[in-house]
């Protein structure tokens, strides 16, 4: 993640449950944007539209033009660059300390 700003983007763009929900759509290949709507009911083509722009703003998700068609990639960069600055040094902390504890309650 090169800045802040980046950071606060992916967070922005992560905070919405429709949001989480597109890129669980597109983790396992790309859909047209057409099948997103199909895939979200309970959203209007301009919603998911506008949150296609947020994903796409934070890097998550690459747009890709074919024809008529507008096919959306997943982007994981931003996701384990989050994980590598946020998450990994937390857990690998909580690891260590339970590593601690189960040999302390174990220890004779």
């Amino acid at each position: 993640m090169s800045t802040e700003a980046d950071s606060d983007k992916v967070f922005k763009a992560l905070a919405s449950p429709w949001r989480r929900q597109m890129l669980d759509a597109l983790k396992d290949a790309p859909a047209t944007t057409g099948e997103l709507c199909e895939r979200f009911p309970a959203l209007d083509r301009c919603s998911v539209m506008q949150h296609l722009r947020v994903l796409e703003e934070a890097d998550l998700v690459i747009a890709e033009r074919r024809g008529r068609a507008r096919w959306n990639h997943l982007n994981p960069l931003p996701i384990k660059h989050i994980h590598d600055r946020w998450i990994g040094a937390y857990a690998a902390r909580a690891v260590d300390f339970l590593d601690t504890l189960k040999t302390t309650v174990e220890a004779p």
